[in-house]
């Protein structure tokens, strides 16, 4: 009789622990791949088990669209349907696209500014590879001078140190986050204009108050807090919301050798474009 008892309690425990696995699988679902199969067999296992799961549900991921051709620009922003066409009355030149969920912030961002006697004109703003891909090989070949008026190609022979002299402003196909469109270039391409004057006044009003409608300035200047990346841009603000996600899956997903298609893109490894570019932002930003 004992046998049976130790074998009856043994099966009905199994088919307990069994249940118990079941039901917390229903009742949690794994949004992602892990890297644990556990079984638990009581109480304090399946306790333990759910909250390994509650804590890879929590985990900040980037969204499910956001895939490498999405990352590296390689889409047509007018066919996307993510994207929207800017109003005439926000951008300075007609044909420009940006994300409806960055654009609607804008729009509260520039009404607010307006209240307040300044005005904001989008001057860029969605940049997919090939239209990225115009302007670096432009100043790669020569073609479209550097912002200090230099002809990349005569002046600077060596590919690595030509490209790193383009990346100063300029980001190499793949890797701008003005594929995203979540990124804007606003009023002036030059950092002197924000620094007197009306430019000045709003620069202050970004500073002051962007971050309440989701911007962020990701090109500060370098020093202890940004080591690497572009050089200061004023002009350049990121509507955070979207864009950490993007830098996310960009950590993720992006390696150097993936940058190509383009003229001097065998210097994306040597440089490590993605970790000093890409990543190269504001903490604020992140």
């Amino acid at each position: 009789m004992k046998i049976i008892s130790y074998f009856t309690l043994s099966c009905v425990l199994l088919f307990t622990a069994c249940q118990a696995d079941q039901n917390t699988a229903t009742s949690s679902p794994i949004a992602l791949k892990t890297d644990f199969d556990v079984k638990p067999i009581n109480a304090e296992a399946t306790k333990q088990v759910s909250k390994k799961i509650d804590t890879i549900n929590n985990m900040e991921t980037p969204h499910a669209a956001f895939t490498p051709d999405y990352i590296m620009g390689k889409f047509t922003p007018k066919e996307h349907t993510d994207f929207v066409l800017i109003e005439k009355e926000h951008s300075a030149r007609a044909g420009m696209y940006l994300r409806k969920d960055a654009y609607a912030a804008f729009k509260k961002m520039a009404t607010a500014a307006k209240a307040a006697g300044i005005n904001f004109k989008i001057i860029s703003a969605t940049r997919n590879f090939a239209s990225q891909k115009g302007i670096w090989e432009g100043k790669w070949t020569g073609k479209r001078l550097l912002s200090d008026g230099q002809n990349a190609a005569k002046a600077i022979p060596d590919p690595a140190t030509r490209a790193l002299k383009i990346l100063e402003y300029s980001s190499m196909p793949g890797t701008s986050r003005h594929h995203w469109g979540t990124d804007i270039d606003i009023n002036n391409l030059n950092n002197s204009y924000f620094e007197k004057g009306k430019g000045l006044q709003e620069y202050n009003w970004l500073v002051a108050n962007a971050a309440s409608y989701g911007f962020c300035q990701p090109y500060t200047p370098k020093g202890e807090a940004r080591e690497h990346g572009y050089n200061e841009e004023k002009w350049h603000w990121s509507y955070k919301p979207v864009a950490s996600q993007l830098t996310t899956a960009a950590k993720q997903i992006l390696r150097d050798q993936d940058i190509k298609g383009f003229e001097g893109s065998d210097t994306a490894e040597e440089i490590g474009v993605i970790e000093k570019y890409v990543l190269g932002i504001s903490q604020d930003c992140l």
